[in-house]
């Protein structure tokens, strides 16, 4: 295929360089002369593993050549990857200049062409800056995206100093389509790489880059301040480590990684008080451990806010117990829900086919006494005792019994805790609302 790649920085020259590898004939276009001149001399605009030897070898056999002319780039190609940089704002925000200013260039040259350009932006850009922002300054020039030209985002995943490795090797291919055409020009471009494909739609690819990007911040930055607790407390943190990466059913898995209520219980909730407070004593500052509890809060009052925005006041609340398949109620995040809503002076039944009143025996007793001590008046004997009473019904179970009987449509709303199986068809539906989905 004829590619153009816009911006060679980093992942544009890698890209240039590993794709006129893999037999396209690729123009690198850059602003930058001294960038440009490099290239057409065979040599790497930037310090990377094996770049060197992979852009003289592309360069000698005419596979890569570097331009600064934008118009020149999309006139010689079919496929344009845009890889100029996303810097911060000095307030936090994504500057987009760079990608406004090429786009406006790239729409120019593509209407002037004619014929179908797919358009493929690598930078790494908030979800809906692609069809919000970008698109639009294409079809202002260029007739309309997914008919008279091709869009897609197609994160990249390059570690510096491995990049050509991680070019060649993929942890997972991403291709946010417009439209399958455009799919398939991104897919044909990486044919033959290792790697899963996921075609997705565009703004979910351009999400799935933000929660690589900080679930790699947040793994160091725990690992970094679990070390330093157990340095203070005399304990050898790699040791501990080691054995805690070594649990690939818990911890290094899919396990946790789903978007869904808040947690509790009995271990979790007061294991990383002790924790923090250790931290505290020993005077080793923990910001992310200090904040996890926070941050679960903070999830359980989004809860709240939904069942407020509806307006209504007669409540259902289906779970009560920490997890399914329990009767325990410490530290429940529905037992607090439920405590919320009550102080809130919500009308709430609840139904919990675990949970007994006369069945609850020492500490379990005693922490539901102290929370939530009208629990008896609250306790609905059935689920159609709670459908009957609800305007609004919150699901924290996957007890067969209460996901069977959940009204269509009709009935009283839906606010999902927990992403009940059949979620993406009730997205469809009126009256339904899903936490964080």
């Amino acid at each position: 295929m004829r590619v153009s790649v816009l911006g060679l920085g980093y992942v544009g020259c890698v890209s240039a360089a590993c794709l006129a590898s893999l037999g396209h004939e690729v123009i690198g276009v850059d602003v930058n002369q001294v960038k440009v001149d490099l290239v057409n001399d065979g040599k790497a605009p930037v310090v990377e593993e094996r770049i060197g030897e992979l852009i003289a070898e592309v360069v000698r056999t005419g596979a890569l050549r570097a331009t600064r002319d934008v118009r020149e780039a999309i006139m010689g190609s079919e496929v344009s990857l845009i890889c100029v940089g996303t810097p911060s704002e000095p307030n936090g925000s994504l500057c987009t200049t760079y990608l406004e200013r090429v786009t406006e260039e790239i729409g120019a040259a593509v209407a002037e062409r004619g014929g179908r350009q797919t358009v493929v932006f690598r930078s790494t850009m908030l979800p809906g800056t692609c069809l919000n922002l970008l698109v639009p300054i294409l079809e202002k020039y260029a007739g309309t995206a997914g008919v008279d030209f091709g869009v897609a985002v197609n994160p990249e995943f390059l570690r510096e100093g491995t990049s050509v490795r991680d070019f060649f090797d993929p942890p997972k291919t991403v291709i946010g389509e417009l439209d399958a055409a455009s799919g398939d020009v991104v897919a044909a471009l990486y044919e033959g790489l290792p790697g899963e494909v996921f075609r997705v739609p565009v703004p979910t690819a351009e999400a799935i880059k933000y929660a690589d990007n900080a679930f790699h911040g947040l793994k160091i930055g725990f690992a970094n301040e679990l070390g330093a607790v157990c340095q203070a407390l005399g304990v050898d943190s790699h040791q501990v480590m080691d054995v805690f990466l070594a649990d690939r059913k818990l911890n290094i898995s899919p396990a946790y990684l789903r978007p869904g209520f808040a947690f509790g219980g009995s271990c979790l909730p007061k294991d990383l008080r002790s924790l923090v407070y250790a931290a505290q004593r020993a005077d080793v500052s923990v910001p992310i451990l200090a904040h996890v509890l926070p941050s679960n809060a903070d999830h359980l009052q989004r809860a709240v806010e939904l069942v407020e925005r509806t307006g209504k006041r007669k409540v259902g609340l289906f779970g009560l117990s920490f997890k399914p398949g329990t009767d325990d109620l410490r530290e429940s995040p529905l037992v607090e829900l439920a405590e919320r809503l009550f102080g809130k002076g919500y009308d709430l039944k609840i139904y919990d086919a675990n949970v007994s009143l006369s069945r609850l025996l020492g500490a379990n007793r005693e922490y539901i006494e102290t929370r939530l001590p009208h629990l008896g008046q609250l306790l609905a004997e059935s689920v159609d005792e709670v459908l009957e009473h609800a305007e609004v019904c919150l699901v924290g179970t996957k007890d067969p019994a209460v996901l069977s009987a959940l009204p269509h449509g009709t009935g009283p709303m839906i606010v999902d805790l927990i992403r009940i199986p059949d979620a993406d068809a009730r997205r469809a539906e009126p009256g339904y609302v899903g936490l964080a989905w």
